[in-house]
């Protein structure tokens, strides 16, 4: 037996493609659509129109004008089609052009299934069209969303594409939160913002990611020798737009490291007086805890720690044990971090392991921290996550505590480790 076609299929076919017993013809981008205001007042935007003392609520044949760039005649047919049917089936590619005509037509139903759409469906290639199209449409919860999965993965889905569309003040925001996912340390946060600067500069440069830095350091190369070794470049008229960016950068965690301080010093991107700034605070810092008895905070600065911490993390392809260790400024504290048997163990290394600088010797030390955990599928959507949220860790010589024991229901590799560490008293930094 052949299967009765819906009313609403019926309805779909007999009145609006095949347009029978139109009593209102819309007109738009060169084409004409037969509809029928009874469905039309649907819309926000045509009830306005029908309703009251305005011309075209007499009218049979109405011109629209369209000054969305966004719309297009594909767009509208499916807007108008939403009106006769009880579903859309949305095409990914489509959904900014149909959000837009949407939202011209007041259409709250399609607006809200092309938002749902749009957080199902960013991926590194529609985040930044999906954070720009939020931020014009205003649909603040999709904007939340995409700024969420580039905070997650900005550092591990970098693309020459990517970097080209990311706005200076989207980055601005990714750079300065304390929930960007950092891979490995921030002099990698330092190295992607040097890729990032040079391809918005030189946006017709095509080659494979993995040339960029060279390039980069190439072209950054020839603008020291043009000015002479006298200017930062961020100084100059060409690098003046990027300073908010690269302020956000937390240079004490890049120049504690030997090699790093060594590029940042040979690239002078950076102005100088950032530079000296930051030493000097830092050697304060080191002569206040070996001689000052600053033991590390004592109590939660959330300010502090959100502002000021060091970011660092690590990928964990598969479950298994590894250890590694984040110094941070060895004066302050030598960390060695286990992940064994789903539990994850800060150890303070002092004396049972070589440690390089001048690690503090005192009896007790104390950390603040937050330690997140995060596992993403192929496209960067977060299937799980963990977090200690922030607290403080005091430790003996040579003493391991376990901060975290997982769950294996809850965890999916590659895992992604996250960690934010204040390691000296906010009350005794150099610069307060």
């Amino acid at each position: 037996r052949k299967k009765l076609k819906s009313t609403s299929k019926y309805i779909y076919q007999t009145l609006f493609l095949n347009g029978e017993n139109s009593d209102i013809k819309i007109c738009a981008l060169g084409e004409e659509w037969n509809l029928h205001k009874i469905y039309l007042c649907q819309s926000g935007y045509f009830s306005s129109m029908f309703s009251g003392s305005w011309k075209e609520s007499s009218m049979n044949v109405v011109e629209l004008e369209i000054p969305d760039q966004n719309i297009d005649v594909e767009a509208l047919q499916v807007a108008f089609g939403s009106l006769y049917r009880d579903d859309v089936l949305i095409n990914p590619s489509r959904v900014v052009a149909l959000l837009a005509a949407a939202c011209m037509l007041q259409l709250d139903g399609l607006i809200q299934q092309c938002g749902e759409t749009m957080k199902e469906t960013i991926t590194a290639q529609t985040v930044c069209g999906y954070y720009n199209s939020a931020g014009t449409y205003g649909l603040d919860s999709v904007k939340k969303k995409c700024l969420e999965w580039l905070l997650n993965n900005l550092m591990t889905h970098q693309s020459v594409g990517l970097f080209k569309e990311l706005s200076i003040n989207l980055m601005k925001q990714l750079i300065s939160s304390s929930n960007l996912f950092v891979l490995q340390v921030e002099m990698d946060v330092y190295t992607a913002l040097k890729k990032w600067m040079f391809l918005q500069l030189v946006p017709s440069w095509n080659g494979s990611f993995k040339q960029v830095l060279t390039e980069a350091d190439a072209w950054f190369a020839e603008r020291r020798r043009e000015f002479g070794g006298d200017v930062a470049f961020l100084e100059s008229a060409q690098g003046n737009a990027f300073l908010p960016v690269f302020a956000h950068l937390r240079l004490q965690y890049i120049i504690s490291d030997l090699a790093s301080a060594r590029i940042v010093e040979r690239d002078a991107l950076l102005p100088s007086e950032w530079l000296s700034s930051v030493y000097k605070q830092q050697w304060f810092a080191m002569l206040r805890t070996e001689q000052d008895n600053d033991i590390g905070p004592q109590e939660i600065n959330k300010e502090e720690l959100e502002g000021n911490s060091m970011r660092c993390g690590r990928k964990l392809a598969k479950d298994g044990d590894y250890c590694w260790r984040w110094t941070g400024f060895n004066f302050g504290l030598d960390l060695l971090v286990t992940y064994t048997n789903r539990y994850i163990i800060f150890k303070r290394n002092t004396l049972n392991q070589p440690c390089s600088g001048s690690v503090s010797l005192q009896p007790r030390r104390s950390i603040a921290f937050r330690l997140r955990l995060a596992s993403f599928d192929c496209s960067g959507k977060m299937i799980c996550s963990r977090t200690t949220g922030y607290q403080i860790l005091t430790l003996e010589k040579d003493q391991e505590q376990i901060v975290m024991n997982l769950d294996s229901r809850l965890l999916t590799f590659p895992l992604y480790i996250c960690c934010n560490f204040l390691y000296t008293s906010p009350e005794k930094r150099a610069d307060s």
